[in-house]
């Protein structure tokens, strides 16, 4: 982006003459006469550094200041007055101006004043630029899949996204919820403001607690300074709280109190904190189930599950399964510097039968294993673990009661379960290595 600066003063010959001087330091200068020609060249154009008279025919140039930083939030403004007063130049920079000059007092202080507003204007914009791109990166366009299923739970994560309700994710493992958690507070009006995840279950119960809400200097042995807690690092943003299921009783109604009035006591400590933060909750568990039989808080379930959004596993949206493979397939060739991969019938045909467990975890896993593991442009079914061929071979065998048919699919069984490892598996078989690789051959596994 060039460096451009606008200037806007009805008078057309000092327009013109503080234009010259500007380029003259190599600047792309924009004219107008008004402030309304200036807020249309304005949204029209990107512009750095907007210099405007005060006095306009058509608004103060002090009230326009406001208008163009609804417009380009980046752009620095200064305001210059044939007749400054404290007021206006006090109100000014209340309204974002970057600094209120008298002419006449200009001359020498202009072109350093404009280079200085152009160098935060810059810093602005490169700001506002990372701030799109990691909004863009966890949007929910983000999000891969056509399938209804998915659709449908994009299309409601979308409308509870600009409010400040408590959301409760649900859905097996690895269908994805952290990443609809970010989408949400990526799409509501907190995006600019901390999304602070933790998993439940990484921690015990002192631990989470610790970790959720802090704690004083010496509220336990360590606590050797004051902690802030998550809650407080996500002050004014979204507090993620995976695999909410995890946490145990006493904590659940620390947890409630801050849903019900954002209020919390750090370990430790006799006074009340406040915050003011949105919590989304995601659990693989059947979370009312738990609370009907007492082991989880049903006062929190129901202050959890105002919104609850269920995440459809990969076995309801086969037809997304390609898809998000030749997704991983892109990302993960060009990590590692290879070309583009092409999936062949086989693997593809592979994955579609695979039941997918560990759902989008873990075929993203699959996929970075075989593409670590590709060597021209196509990625074909050897590539895939054991397990994948295991179901393979089980499809058509009509005769279980061969011993060659058994023997082959206890092998087949060993080497799933050491991933492959050949001499593992001929200790766990009892055979020799050398009787292995024979078999295996034999068999053609």
């Amino acid at each position: 982006m060039q460096n451009t600066v606008l200037i806007i003063d009805d008078e057309k010959k000092i327009c013109s003459l503080l234009a010259r001087i500007i380029e003259l330091e190599g600047f792309k200068v924009f004219q107008a006469n008004t402030g309304k020609e200036g807020l249309k060249i304005l949204a029209a154009q990107d512009v750095y550094v907007v210099i405007s008279d005060v006095k306009l025919p058509d608004i103060n140039g002090v009230e326009l200041v406001k208008e163009i930083k609804k417009i380009k939030p980046y752009t620095e403004v200064i305001n210059l007055t044939a007749f400054g007063t404290i007021q206006d130049g006090v109100m000014a920079m209340r309204n974002g101006a970057f600094d209120y000059i008298t002419k006449g007092d200009d001359n020498d202080k202009i072109i350093p004043l404009v280079y200085k507003a152009l160098d935060k204007a810059k810093l602005q914009f490169r700001i506002s630029e990372l701030e799109n791109k990691v909004a863009r990166k966890y949007d929910f366009t983000a999000i891969l899949g056509q399938s209804k299923a998915i659709k449908e739970a994009i299309a409601l994560s979308e409308k509870v996204a600009g409010t400040d309700t408590t959301v409760l994710l649900l859905g097996e493992t690895g269908t994805g919820k952290e990443v609809f958690a970010q989408a949400i507070h990526y799409e509501s009006l907190r995006k600019m403001k901390p999304f602070v995840a933790v998993n439940c279950s990484g921690f015990n119960h002192e631990l989470l607690e610790s970790e959720l809400f802090g704690h004083k200097e010496g509220a336990f042995t360590g606590a050797v300074r004051d902690k802030k807690g998550l809650l407080e690092e996500a002050n004014e943003g979204t507090l993620f709280l995976d695999e909410i299921g995890e946490m145990n009783l006493d904590l659940q109604a620390k947890l409630l109190r801050v849903l019900e009035n954002q209020t919390f006591i750090k370990v430790g400590d006799t006074q009340t904190s406040k915050v003011n933060v949105r919590i989304i909750a995601a659990t693989n568990r059947d979370l009312k189930t738990e609370a009907e039989s007492g082991k989880f808080r049903l006062d929190l379930y129901y202050r959890l599950s105002v919104f609850s959004i269920e995440l459809p596993p990969l076995s309801q949206r086969k037809s997304d399964i390609l898809l998000i493979a030749k997704h991983y397939l892109k990302e993960f060739a060009n990590k590692v510097n290879k070309q583009e991969l092409v999936m062949g019938d086989d693997f593809a045909e592979l994955l579609l039968k695979h039941n997918w467990k560990g759902n989008i975890r873990e075929l993203k896993n699959v996929i970075e294993r075989v593409v670590i593991l590709a060597d021209g442009n196509s990625v074909t079914a050897n590539l895939l673990p054991y397990e994948f061929h295991a179901l393979e071979q089980q499809i058509g065998e009509t005769d279980p009661m061969k011993m060659e048919l058994v023997e082959k699919q206890h092998i087949i069984k060993v080497l799933t379960y050491t991933k492959g490892n050949k001499t593992e598996t001929a200790r766990l078989l009892g055979i020799g290595l050398t009787t292995l690789y024979r078999k295996i051959e034999e068999y053609k596994i």
